[in-house]
């Protein structure tokens, strides 16, 4: 299929187009030139030929005229036609059922010919005989009258002419005109050949140096050569790559800028907040004892602590991967030992539905598996309804855990945003909670596991019964590529 795709990309280019267009208007131009050509020299020689054969039997009818007598004898008829007859031609005398021609050879009187000349008329006619082109000639002679006057005499005269010369000539000259035609097709080619090249190579530096700039070489440039429309389009090139350079450059300032800011706060926050952390620990023992609102706002106040914290943590994380700094601790993990101990630590092991063969053995970041499952389980638990299921399969290459849960699903219009950053699907689940990193943060562990061409990935769908299905697939052997995104 590509090989095709490359033969209809090359048929369809420029370059064939053009030498299409040359060639065609080349061949159009020696067929209108060539045909015309010849038309009009067969017309021309044709007619010469026509008109000299005309004027040699008029002359040569004036030498014999008038006719001494009438009714001619054969032997008469016979002398008249071989005097009519020449080295250009032969004659061919009638009269009623008497016949006398110059020479052997068949002369093919046509009966439109002959009444025509039986009119009175001088006619001619061009035939084929034994495939060579003839002409005929014919008149009939007339008597003059005591009073001046003259009258047809009956007695028919026919010069019949070889045009194989002429046919030979325009022959030639037909073949000059095809042989010039052919090489006008030639000139065509070759100028078409270079007006593709001196088309086609500013075209293809534009697009080698489009290709560039879409790969983010935004220092790319067209030379700019001579002044016409092609210059033009590279003007505007480096035009619009300047403009996207400083664009691009102010915007990576400004996300440089946004980046380092939210992990200075993080950083900043985890200080005050290791302290209340301190004094909600201290809280919590406490809130028992508190009476009334003093209890519930000490729990409220340790549970946002709590998430407080949380979302610093995932901040710090999250700058993390935009740094391109998160790095892999592999170690080879017994998968469903792995995932189990997050079940139990959490409490979640005796709600969840596990199916977790053992011996699954890869190399993995076992901490951030923990933070995928753990993720996926609670988002599972908060969005969803139970039962929750954790299923693990693996093949040679890859190790995939599947978290499903038997909730309303996710919205069509909600999934190409699960693993947006602070992005909370509201309007499709029941309850909304957490900061909206979780799943974000999931979908970066993933994807910073890799071997070769092989990566991570975690994908959101929903199952055919209904509810959310979560499919995480973890390459077997992870090479540690640090923090290439």
């Amino acid at each position: 299929m590509t090989f095709w795709r490359s033969v209809a990309a090359q048929v369809s280019g420029l370059r064939v187009r053009l030498l299409l267009a040359f060639g065609l208007l080349g061949v159009t131009t020696t067929a209108v030139v060539a045909s015309g050509s010849y038309f009009q020299a067969r017309t021309v020689i044709l007619q010469q030929a026509q008109d000299a054969a005309v004027t040699s039997l008029t002359d040569q009818l004036t030498k014999v005229y008038p006719i001494a007598q009438l009714p001619p004898t054969q032997d008469e008829l016979n002398l008249l036609a071989q005097r009519l007859s020449d080295r250009e031609g032969f004659a061919v005398v009638v009269y009623r059922d008497m016949r006398a021609q110059g020479s052997p050879t068949p002369a093919p009187l046509t009966p439109e010919l002959r009444q025509e000349v039986g009119d009175g008329h001088i006619a001619w006619q061009r035939v084929s005989l034994d495939g060579q082109p003839w002409l005929l000639i014919g008149t009939q002679l007339r008597l003059d009258r005591p009073d001046g006057a003259s009258r047809p005499s009956g007695l028919e005269v026919y010069s019949v002419r070889n045009l194989v010369p002429e046919q030979q000539s325009i022959d030639r000259l037909a073949t000059r005109a095809w042989r010039t035609g052919g090489l006008s097709l030639l000139l065509a080619v070759l100028l078409a050949l270079l007006s593709a090249r001196g088309v086609l190579r500013p075209v293809r530096e534009l697009g080698r140096a489009a290709r560039r700039l879409g790969e983010g070489d935004l220092t790319t440039r067209l030379t700019v050569r001579g002044v016409d429309e092609l210059a033009d389009v590279a003007r505007t090139f480096n035009d619009t790559a300047g403009t996207l350079e400083r664009q691009v450059g102010e915007l990576r300032r400004m996300e440089s800028d946004a980046r380092r800011f939210v992990a200075d706060v993080s950083h900043e926050l985890r200080t005050p907040l290791a302290a209340m952390t301190a004094v909600t620990d201290v809280l919590d023992e406490e809130a028992e004892h508190l009476p009334g609102d003093a209890g519930r706002a000490a729990r409220l106040v340790s549970q946002e602590t709590q998430n407080l914290t949380q979302l610093v943590n995932d901040l710090i994380e999250i700058s993390r991967f935009d740094s391109g700094t998160a790095r892999l601790a592999l170690d080879d993990v017994d998968v469903a030992a792995a995932v189990t101990a997050t079940l139990r630590i959490r409490g979640w092991a005796d709600r969840v539905r596990a199916d977790l063969p053992p011996a699954v053995v890869a190399r993995l970041d076992p901490r951030r598996l923990d933070v995928i499952v753990a993720n996926l389980v609670g988002n599972a638990f908060r969005h969803g309804a139970e039962p929750v299921s954790v299923r693990l399969s693996a093949d040679p290459d890859w190790v995939t855990i599947e978290v499903a849960d038997q909730g309303p699903g996710l919205d069509p219009e909600v999934l190409p945003h699960v693993f947006d950053r602070f992005y909370k699907a509201d309007t499709a689940r029941t309850r909304s909670e957490g900061s909206g990193l979780g799943l974000a943060i999931s979908w970066e562990n993933a994807r910073l596991h890799r071997h070769g061409e092989r990566r991570g990935t975690l994908v959101a769908g929903n199952g055919p019964g209904g509810g959310a299905v979560f499919t995480l697939r973890l390459p077997r052997e992870t090479t540690d590529a640090g923090g290439a995104r």
